[in-house]
C-alpha cells in the first residue's frame, strides 16, 4: 500500500477491518485487525518505513491502539492516535533520538486527546504501542494494556523463544479490570519505554488484548515461528482467528514485524563514502575553487584550512573550509569534517556559526560557512584580564542560548572552550567548530568508525567523559558537559586561572570523581561575591547528577544572588572554603609550637 502522506513510501494504514503485507529491504509487516463480536471496530493499526536518508535517521515504526469501549469517540482516538503518530514522528528533525521524537509526539498527542474530552466525560481515549526498529536497536513505547512481543531463535536448530515486553497498565476494582494509563486521560502522561538489540530473524508482535487475553503464551510463540511461505499477513489473520475462535468478546488486532536485514556498514564502505571527494591542495589568495574566488587565507594549518572567498555569480561573501591532505586516509577526522557541514546546516540561531549547501555541485570536500569577523573569546580574555561582572554576564547569555539552540536540536557540543567562541566586532558571539558535537539521532546509529572518546580539550572537558564508567550516576552524556565547560570558561574569564589543577598532553583518565579537587575562585579574586562563587562551584561538580539541573538555573544564578548558595560558602569549614588559607594557617600553628618548643 501507499500512504497518502508520504508519497512513494510504503506503509500499512488504520482502518475499520484491514490486512495487509508489504515486504521491504530490512523489515516486512504484516497485519490484521477484526471488529468480531462488536459493531464497531475501535482497533487501529499503522506501519510505516520510508527509505533513503529517512529511514537511516528515523527508522521503521508499527504502532497500535486500542479505543476504551465505554467512551464514544474512542475509534476516532485510536485511529488519530496511530495516524498521526506516523505522519509527525517521521516529521521530527533527524538530530533527534528516537526517544525524544517519540515523547515530543505522544505528549502533544496526548494533550489533543485530552482537550477533546469534558470533564467528568472521555469520549476520546485509547491505548497505545510503537516499536520503532533504527539500526540495530528496537525502542518499544507503550500506554494502556496492548501488548509488544519480542520473539528470537538463539539457535536455529531449537525452538523460538517468545518475551513479553510490556507491563499491563490496569488497576482491579469489585473484580473488574480497568486501564490505570490511557492516552487522553490525563494532561500528564507517563510513557513506558525499553530499547533492545535486535538481529536478523527477529519478530516483534504488537496486539490488543481482544488477542493476547485469549490466546495462551505459547500458542502465540509457535504462530510466529517462520514457515514455507512465511507470510505475515496470513500469520495475523491466523492469530486474529484463533482468538475469535477462543470465544474473543472485543475487537481484535494482531501486527506483526519481520527483521529480514539490519543495516551494518563495514568501515571500507564508510571510507568510500568520506572519500567521493578530493580534499584540495592548499589554495592561496586568487585561486578558484568550484568557481568561488579566494580572497584571503585566513589560516592554514596541518589540520585543515579556511579561506575567505566570494561567489562571483551573487556576490556573496564565505567562509570556506577544507580538510588537509595530511588526513585524507583519516576516515575519523573526515567524520567530523562532514559532521561540522552537517550541524551548521541544522542549527539556526545567532550565537551559532552557520554552514550553508553549495551554491553549484560540488567536485571538492570542502563546506560553506558565514564569515565572521572577530576575535576570539581566547584573545578576549587575554586584553580582559580582570573583565567585570557585567561583562562575564553580557557574553554568558548569548553562549548559553547558543548552547540551548544544540539543546533543542538534542545535540551536545562537547568541545566548548575560549578557542572555539568568536566574539564579533559589533559584540556578538558566535559557537563555532562543530566535528566533536554529539547528535543524539546519529549516535543511535550502528557505525564501524571509533568514536574520539573522550572527547573536548584538556582542562574543559567535563569530567564524565574521563571517569571509569562503573563511577558514573548520569545515565549518559548531556548539556551538563556543556554546562561544566562553560562554567570552567566563566570562571577563567573571571579569574585568569582554572578551576582544576591544569593538565597537560594527553587527556587524562580518572578512577572516580573524587580525584579532582576544585580550587575557589575567591581564592584567586577575594573580591568576588560568596553568591557568585556558590553558582560556580554547583555548576563545577564533577559529578553531573549534582550540576544545574538547566542552563536557565545556571543563568539565573548568574545574574541573581542565589543566598542559599551564599550561606553554604559561608557556612562551610575553612578547609572547603578556602583550602591554601587553611593550610597557610595550620602552617603558621605549627610553626607558633615550634618556637614555643624552642624558647622553653
Amino acid at each position: 500500500m501507499t500512504s497518502p502522506t508520504h508519497p512513494r513510501q510504503h506503509s500499512l494504514q488504520p482502518g475499520d477491518a484491514q490486512s495487509g503485507e508489504v515486504r521491504f529491504g530490512e523489515v516486512r509487516f504484516g497485519g490484521c485487525s477484526a471488529g468480531g463480536i462488536k459493531a464497531l471496530n475501535q482497533d487501529a493499526f499503522a506501519a510505516h518505513q520510508p527509505t533513503g536518508q529517512e529511514l537511516h535517521f528515523k527508522g521503521a515504526a508499527a504502532v497500535i491502539a486500542d479505543g476504551v469501549s465505554s467512551c464514544t469517540d474512542s475509534h476516532i482516538a485510536s485511529q488519530t492516535s496511530v495516524t498521526s503518530f506516523i505522519n509527525d514522528y517521521f516529521s521530527t528533525p533527524h538530530s533527534w533520538s528516537v526517544r525524544q521524537s517519540v515523547s515530543r509526539v505522544l505528549h502533544s498527542l496526548n494533550r489533543w486527546l485530552y482537550q477533546h474530552n469534558q470533564p467528568g466525560q472521555d469520549a476520546m481515549l485509547c491505548t497505545f504501542a510503537s516499536a520503532i526498529i533504527k539500526s540495530d536497536t528496537l525502542h518499544c513505547f507503550h500506554v494502556g494494556d496492548s501488548r509488544i512481543y519480542l520473539w528470537q531463535q538463539a539457535d536455529p536448530t531449537a525452538p523460538g523463544e517468545l518475551e513479553l515486553l510490556t507491563r499491563d497498565h490496569n488497576r482491579t476494582e469489585g473484580g473488574r479490570n480497568y486501564l490505570s494509563r490511557a492516552l487522553g486521560g490525563d494532561n500528564q502522561l507517563k510513557v513506558d519505554y525499553l530499547s533492545r538489540q535486535i538481529q536478523a530473524g527477529d519478530r516483534i508482535l504488537l496486539t490488543s488484548d481482544g488477542l493476547h487475553e485469549f490466546i495462551p503464551h505459547n500458542q502465540l510463540c509457535q504462530q510466529l515461528a517462520p514457515t514455507a511461505d512465511d507470510d505475515l499477513e496470513q500469520c495475523a489473520r491466523a492469530l486474529v482467528q484463533q482468538a475469535l475462535d477462543n470465544g474473543s468478546n472485543d475487537n481484535v488486532t494482531a501486527l506483526i514485524m519481520a527483521v529480514e536485514r539490519l543495516p551494518r556498514a563495514n568501515l571500507s564502505d564508510s571510507q568510500q563514502r568520506l572519500n567521493q571527494l578530493p580534499i584540495p591542495p592548499a589554495l592561496e589568495a586568487g585561486n578558484r575553487i568550484d568557481y568561488y574566488e579566494v580572497q584571503e587565507v585566513i589560516f592554514s594549518g596541518a589540520r585543515s584550512h579556511l579561506y575567505r572567498v566570494i561567489d562571483p555569480d551573487s556576490g556573496r561573501t564565505f567562509a570556506l573550509k577544507t580538510p588537509s591532505l595530511n588526513f585524507s586516509e583519516d576516515t575519523l577526522y573526515l567524520d567530523g569534517f562532514l559532521r561540522e557541514d552537517w550541524v551548521g546546516q541544522r542549527i539556526e540561531h545567532r550565537n551559532v556559526m552557520k554552514t550553508f549547501p553549495p551554491l553549484r555541485p560540488r567536485r571538492f570536500m570542502y563546506y560553506l560557512s558565514e564569515y565572521i569577523e572577530g576575535q576570539t573569546l581566547r584573545q578576549w580574555m587575554h586584553d580582559n584580564p580582570q573583565p567585570s561582572l557585567s561583562e562575564v554576564r553580557a557574553l554568558l547569555r548569548q553562549i548559553i542560548q547558543g548552547l540551548r539552540a544544540f539543546q533543542r536540536a538534542d545535540m551536545v557540543h562537547q568541545d566548548l572552550k575560549p578557542e572555539n567562541i568568536i566574539l564579533t566586532h559589533n559584540g556578538e558571539v558566535k559557537i563555532i567548530d562543530f566535528g566533536t558535537v554529539l547528535i543524539a539521532g546519529v549516535e543511535e546509529i550502528t557505525s564501524p568508525l571509533a568514536r574520539s572518546i573522550p572527547q573536548g580539550s584538556v582542562n574543559y572537558i567535563a569530567p564524565e567523559y574521563l571517569v571509569a564508567p562503573e563511577y558514573r550516576t548520569a545515565p549518559q552524556v548531556n548539556f551538563r558537559a556543556d554546562l561544566f565547560s562553560l562554567a570552567v570558561i566563566c570562571y577563567e574569564m573571571l579569574t585568569g586561572k582554572l578551576p582544576y589543577r591544569p593538565t597537560s598532553g594527553h587527556k587524562p583518565r580518572l578512577k572516580h570523581y573524587g580525584e579532582l579537587h576544585y580550587i575557589p575562585a575567591i581564592h584567586h579574586r577575594p573580591d568576588l561575591p560568596h553568591w557568585l562563587e556558590g553558582c560556580l562551584r554547583k555548576a563545577l561538580q564533577p559529578d553531573p547528577a549534582l550540576r544545574y539541573n538547566a542552563l536557565s538555573e545556571f543563568q539565573q544564578d548568574m545574574e541573581h544572588p542565589n543566598r542559599q548558595l551564599e550561606a553554604r560558602i559561608r557556612h562551610q569549614p575553612l578547609l572547603q572554603r578556602d583550602p591554601l588559607k587553611f593550610w597557610q594557617a595550620l602552617a603558621l600553628l605549627l610553626l607558633l609550637l615550634n618556637l614555643i618548643q624552642l624558647l622553653r
